[in-house]
């Protein structure tokens, strides 16, 4: 590539400290991403869910069972 002129020399000064001041900056990160339902929370509900598909059964069960014996 070739080398670009720009039309401002660099001065440095000859006796004397130099001085830089740094600025902080924001640097922006990856967003954390945080789950919608905690994982106890799934293991509740799932339980719960087992629980009333088992009454539920047992309650089809019943009504088989009643209805054979009034057969």
């Amino acid at each position: 590539m070739p080398e670009v002129k720009s039309m401002f020399r660099e001065v440095l000064p000859k006796q004397g400290q130099l001085c830089v001041e740094d600025v902080p900056t924001m640097v922006l990160c990856k967003p954390k991403l945080l789950p919608l339902k905690s994982v106890t929370l799934e293991k509740l509900e799932k339980m719960q869910r087992d629980a009333q598909e088992t009454i539920r059964q047992q309650e089809l069960a019943q009504k088989d069972d009643l209805q054979q014996t009034q057969q």
